[in-house]
């Protein structure tokens, strides 16, 4: 362990506990009604451990044993653990959206460290927002911080067959609209696509974003790659138990580790593995919450030169997170991209990545492939301009059809997703395989939340005729283990007045992805004209959380964080006065 910064007298939660006053008094007092003596919570490190369980989050079902592991190592390192429930945000059943809630958790993260005697965190998470939400609100907090990720589920199966969550399921479910996929077929997929705890076992947002903490150096190392049902994982909990303790002591704070350097090296690393679009969101939102001023360019930037190496579905073709695991994990493919990365950077480990990643190798050059046998030559995602989306839209070019990286065509346009869902199931509809589907008002206030919407459904006309990939535009997110030709994310959004809103059905539309282009071919003039008589729609929400969200949260290129939250706004508050 590093020689101390910390002493016993300067722990946070000493301000609680040390003072010989009479509401110090009321603290002991209630420490001693949960049953502690004074000897087990004065003078040493007291760490909240927040878990985002809940009996609804299948992702996190084994948070309940977890915690247990995690306890286990904070008391074996000579500190207090105490569990925090905090809200779970649900991927699979929040309505219309978890992204809804994102900024919700961060919040409550945040309020929660600073408001309690706490002079460590572990940070329990996994399914898709929780890992941001998590990490945006620990980072203003300022606290010494570690991030426990669920790991990945193992792989699915039916008939033989390996299932990837989300992915078949789009799969499947083209095939049975089809007509190619029977019911009892039907059911056993559905019954074979996730057998065990943890989150999707394909590069999905949450593989994405817990692999992007990790290259942030927030997590153990590697501890991202590890599926939840493995007993490395139960390890790597206690492991995070001792070393947040040792972190307090050695006051190793959020500010040390979220440096330029490490948001670069997250970027890269999210390239190299095929990352989900939402990463784009995620990662701006971080950044942007540790004064790190990361654009939707630079993204691009680091795109354009960073191959994608992990083999793994959506973007790869045959592999799943379990593989990924055997093959080496995320240290694994970060010790092929070590020469692009800045290994100084320090790490929760109170190393450098470069002292992390020694030993590391690869196992299976085909799951994780060298540099010069990429799985595509470009990183994952894509950022496109143009007079629909001058603040930019974002692609995922290795997971569509080629044929589609230059493509002109008539748009469809919808104003709703009901409307869309009811006009893909009628076999009459009007479509081509040149048709541009448009689905707009499924922005971050629009949607509202931004839901994952933005993977349309291909019309059933087309599917009959033997087609599975079509150009589909919206404002809205899709799934991380969605894939196909989708532009996503288009800023500023629809229902604000973008000009997604003033695009009409059969206006011709082109894509330009190797010059990063997205237009409406409509006359300056004619736009001007639309602008002009173009009416907001009424507001989605008139009281609660939705109409605070409705009215501060940023666009997509900004991250969708609340404006009066992010770096710069303000001071940050300090921590509560003790009286």
């Amino acid at each position: 362990m590093t020689d101390h910064v910390k002493t016993p007298d300067t722990l946070r939660s000493s301000r609680w506990f040390a003072p010989d006053d009479l509401r110090s008094f009321g603290h002991r007092s209630r420490m001693m009604q949960l049953g502690y003596a004074e000897e087990e919570f004065r003078g040493k490190p007291i760490i909240g451990v927040l878990n985002t369980w809940s009996e609804l989050n299948t992702c996190h079902g084994h948070f309940p044993e977890r915690v247990k592991d995690v306890k286990r190592g904070v008391l074996a390192a000579g500190g207090l653990p105490v569990e925090m429930p905090s809200l779970s945000v649900d991927e699979s059943f929040t309505k219309p959206t978890s992204m809804l809630y994102r900024n919700m958790l961060a919040m409550e993260t945040e309020e929660m460290i600073r408001s309690h005697p706490l002079d460590g965190v572990v940070l329990m998470g996994g399914c898709d927002k929780t890992t941001p939400g998590l990490v945006m609100g620990a980072i203003t907090a300022g606290v010494p911080m570690i991030y426990l990720p669920a790991g990945p589920m193992l792989r699915g199966h039916y008939k033989g067959r390996i299932l990837g969550s989300g992915s078949d399921g789009w799969k499947y479910w083209d095939e049975r609209r089809a007509g190619n996929v029977t019911d009892e077929d039907w059911i056993g997929i559905q019954g074979g696509i996730a057998r065990s705890v943890g989150t999707c076992m394909t590069m999905g947002t949450a593989s994405t974003m817990t692999a992007i903490t990790d290259a942030l150096g927030l997590t153990l190392p590697g501890a991202s790659s590890i599926p939840a049902a493995d007993s490395e994982h139960q390890r790597m909990g206690s492991g995070c138990g001792r070393r947040i303790v040792d972190m307090v002591w050695e006051d190793l704070t959020p500010d040390r580790i979220i440096t330029d350097a490490s948001i670069r090296n997250a970027a890269i690393v999210a390239m190299a593995t095929g990352c989900s679009t939402n990463a784009v969101v995620h990662l701006i939102a971080m950044a942007r919450r540790a004064g790190v001023a990361l654009t939707l360019d630079d993204l691009d930037a680091l795109g354009r030169v960073t191959p994608l190496i992990a083999n793994v579905r959506p973007s790869g073709k045959d592999y799943l997170m379990e593989d990924f695991f055997y093959a080496g994990g995320l240290r694994a493919l970060m010790k092929q991209l070590e020469d692009r990365l800045d290994t100084s950077a320090i790490t929760v480990t109170g190393k450098t990545v470069a002292e992390n990643l020694k030993g590391a190798e690869v196992y299976n050059d085909d799951v994780i492939r060298p540099l010069t046998n990429p799985v595509y030559h470009e990183g994952s995602l894509a950022l496109l301009r143009g007079n629909l989306c001058p603040d930019g839209a974002v692609i995922k070019p290795a997971a569509c059809d080629p044929k589609f990286h230059v493509h002109e065509g008539p748009a469809l346009v919808f104003d709703s997703y009901p409307e869309m869902k009811a006009a893909v199931d009628d076999e009459n509809l009007e479509v081509t395989p040149d048709t541009v589907m448009v689905l707009r008002n499924a922005g971050p206030q629009g949607g509202p939340g931004m839901p994952e919407w933005g993977m349309l459904p291909i019309p059933k006309a087309l599917i009959k005729q033997g087609h599975r990939d079509m150009l589909r535009i919206s404002d809205a997110r899709m799934s991380g283990t969605s894939y196909g030709a989708c532009v996503l994310h288009v800023a500023p959004e629809s229902f604000t007045g973008g000009p997604l809103a003033l695009l009409k059905t059969g206006d011709r539309v082109r894509m330009d992805l190797p010059n990063r282009r997205l237009d409406m071919l409509v006359g300056e003039d004619e736009i001007a004209r639309r602008k002009a008589a173009w009416v907001a729609p009424p507001p989605r929400f008139e009281r609660g959380w939705g109409y605070m969200f409705s009215r501060h949260v940023t666009q997509a290129d900004k991250g969708c964080d609340f404006d009066y939250l992010e770096r710069g706004f303000g001071a940050v508050a300090g921590e509560p006065d003790i009286f």
